[in-house]
């Protein structure tokens, strides 16, 4: 019996309940690969499961953990796309917070030339979220204007890059000034200090009161009923997280009829593989290039080793960060 070093939680609750101890490798089944696992990406919704709020699917590891990449350990029965050996960023269930982990193989893409490995643990998770919400459900398109809530995190990093290289307008907004320069680095076309500045008026003012095409929003709350003041008609609001609160009081739908908005969201977690492969064809297909020469990367706030999970959260939560943190394996 062969074991690696894997996090877990001692309980639900705040980061003093993560640990670090030892479990048996896992062996691939049909269809799945076991990754040596360099870097793994830490998300809210890891957060969320150590909270007891986000258990893992049905059938998945209870080791946190979205996003990896590493190398190809063991090849599963079937897989015919990857080669023991191969270099490859990967979406997971859960489990990525360990030395190995198991990832179907059609959620495997190759780590693109211009980063390293480390670097490509920082892609999965985002490039996936932000792709199917900002230009397949939002319908974002060449010359229309997109707002993201949340700018210098690792969800709003990457839609800033990717909005801009597929021809939008970008505006988001940010809570410190620093955040916003960040974001302006990037290439958002303004950023809003939603602590001393009203983003509805700003974006009223920068858009001539028209509004913009598309709101990526994780706030939620009090946040639904701006976001819809300020869509252009036919505009689309995609929720992909709900950090304020989950429920609205006194909602008012006028603004969606007489503006013929559409008002979406989703999570990525809980999708088939089925529905995250074809995620996945699409990055390759319309992303990948981008990412192979550097047009659009991940941009890594920290580093942590795997034994400092618990730092990597208090980072998370602090919400200072400007784009992604990562744990570091030493594989």
């Amino acid at each position: 019996m062969t074991f690696m070093r894997q996090v877990y939680f001692d309980g639900a609750g705040g980061p003093e309940v993560i640990r670090i101890g030892e479990a048996e490798r896992p062996a691939p089944g049909p269809g799945q690969v076991l990754i040596k696992v360099a870097a793994a990406g830490v998300n809210r919704p890891d957060c969320m499961q150590r909270e007891g709020a986000y258990p893992p699917p049905k059938g998945e590891s209870d080791i946190p953990g979205l996003e990896i990449a590493g190398r190809v350990d063991v090849v599963g029965d079937g897989v015919v796309s990857l080669r023991e050996g191969d270099d490859v960023c990967a979406l997971v269930g859960s489990g990525g917070y360990a030395d190995y982990a198991l990832a179907d193989a059609r959620l495997c893409l190759p780590v693109p030339k211009s980063l390293s490995v480390i670097e490509a643990a920082g892609v999965p998770e985002t490039f996936f979220t932000v792709y199917d919400n900002v230009f397949t459900r939002g319908r974002l398109t060449p010359g229309e204007t997109l707002l993201i809530h949340g700018g210098s995190s690792g969800i709003g990093s990457t839609a800033i890059q990717l909005a801009k290289e597929f021809g939008a307008t970008v505006f988001v907004t940010a809570g410190s000034e620093e955040k916003c320069a960040f974001c302006r680095t990037l290439g958002a076309d303004a950023a809003i200090n939603y602590r001393t500045h009203d983003f509805v008026e700003e974006i009223k003012k920068m858009t001539g009161r028209r509004g913009v095409d598309v709101v990526l929003d994780m706030v939620g709350g009090t946040y639904l009923q701006k976001n819809l003041s300020i869509l252009a008609p036919e505009g689309r609001l995609v929720q992909i997280a709900a950090m304020q609160s989950g429920k609205v009081e006194n909602f008012d739908l006028w603004p969606i009829l007489l503006k013929r908005l559409t008002f979406t969201g989703s999570t990525l977690r809980a999708r088939t593989v089925e529905q995250k492969a074809q995620i996945a064809a699409a990055l390759r297909q319309n992303v990948w290039p981008l990412l192979e020469k550097g047009a659009v990367k991940p941009v890594v706030h920290a580093t942590y080793p795997l034994e400092c999970a618990r730092q990597a959260h208090e980072m998370m939560e602090s919400s200072a960060h400007l784009g992604k943190i990562l744990l570091v394996t030493g594989n």
